[in-house]
């Protein structure tokens, strides 16, 4: 059978205020494309579908949309909440959707309610597909133990945990069967894209490859933004982000998986780049430099060599025909240095209560963590 394995999509994101419907309405019409021509029969999609736990009725009617088109030609398609999906409005959809054919899972579920799922794909093969969503810290680990113990105690607990979870949502796996598993999670060794949630991504969220049975033959995951495959027991890919998020994954090329498997042997994965997103790029220069930068139809972190003065980023804009979406001095030129610690203007919430910590003589690893996934949690 073919997969096409997809994440991240972060619909709803804006870029610096410009709004990138559009290029999300692309990007996924160019993987409804490949569902086509491929001929694949299922669709994984590893959570992070939305960019907020919010997402607006646009954002909500395009991954709709979209959704419906991949389930085309009668292919199995599941779908699980990540760390920036609502769960629970993910589940206001499963049993809609599911009455539509499309699987939707929000939250853990056992194996025998929908934490695996079993069918038959169109080519006749038997499935078992296990299903795990973004678990949260304080979900795994419960607050009480938080509060006790050390934080790498924490991080074995939480990896312990999620590999009991895997362990029994892989329990029904078979030698006759196609055995996969999605999940949205950090593995070591994965390299960062550059957008993902910082305080969501740290040594408190990892867990190992080694979670994933070796009867499974394909693991299909999503939360880094960047494709690449995890060393473990079996065949685990991230397919990275269709379209990079910000301007931290310019280097990254966007694009979902090709997966072809069978029972009984380890899955087969070609990447499918996606090119119709726009390029993120920086650039820098004086003035002079810039007016010979042709900024294409790509959005421009702009980088100025400059010294500062009213209206400078308004003649830079004007400069790229409106394709600067991000204006800044270079450190060099800026009249405050850089490293200066006084005050709180430009601060963030994190430095500034890890200042507070710090002047009370109160400072905690494990309470500024706890600070950064409540932080998280209440703008998410």
């Amino acid at each position: 059978m073919k997969i096409l394995h997809t994440a991240d999509w972060h619909v709803g994101k804006v870029l610096k205020g410009r709004s990138r419907l559009d290029e999300h309405r692309e990007v996924l019409r160019e993987l409804v494309a490949a569902a086509r021509t491929h001929d694949v029969d299922a669709v994984i999609v590893a959570g992070d579908l939305f960019d907020t736990s919010a997402p607006t009725p646009e954002a909500q009617s395009l991954v709709l949309g979209a959704l419906m088109a991949l389930r085309g030609e009668n292919r199995d398609v599941v779908v699980l909440a990540g760390n920036h999906d609502n769960a629970q409005l993910l589940e206001v959809y499963r049993p809609v959707l599911g009455k539509l054919g499309l699987h939707v899972v929000g939250v853990f579920r056992r194996p025998d309610a929908g934490g695996t799922l079993a069918f038959t794909a169109r080519t006749g093969e038997p499935v078992r597909l296990a299903v795990l969503p973004f678990l949260s810290h304080r979900y795994v680990v419960r607050a009480a133990e938080v509060l006790t113990g050390t934080a790498a105690e924490h991080n074995r607990d939480y990896a312990s945990r999620i590999g009991e979870l895997i362990g029994a949502l892989t329990a029904g796996f078979h030698g006759d069967t196609v055995n996969l598993v999605t999940t949205h999670g950090t593995l070591p060794g994965g390299a960062f894209g550059g957008g993902e949630r910082e305080a969501q991504s740290i040594f408190s969220y990892y867990f190992e490859p080694t979670a994933f049975p070796t009867t499974t033959q394909y693991a299909a995951l999503g939360h880094l933004h960047r494709r690449q495959q995890i060393p473990g027991p079996c065949p685990i890919w991230y397919s990275g982000s269709p379209l990079n998020v910000d301007f931290g994954e310019e280097g990254n090329v966007p694009g979902a998986l090709l997966v072809e498997v069978s029972p009984g042997r380890p899955a087969v994965v070609r990447e499918l780049p996606c090119s119709s997103a726009r390029r993120l790029r920086t650039v820098r220069g004086t003035l002079e430099q810039l007016e010979g930068i042709d900024p294409g139809d790509d959005w421009l972190k702009v980088v100025v060599e400059e010294k500062p003065r009213v209206g400078l980023a308004d003649d830079v804009r004007d400069l790229l025909a409106g394709a600067a979406v991000d204006v800044m001095l270079d450190e060099k030129f800026r009249p405050v240095p850089a490293t200066r610690r006084a005050g709180t203007a430009g601060r963030s919430p994190r430095e500034l209560f890890r200042d507070y910590l710090a002047a009370t003589g109160r400072h905690d690893d494990q309470v500024a963590g706890l600070f950064d996934r409540l932080y998280d949690e209440v703008t998410g």
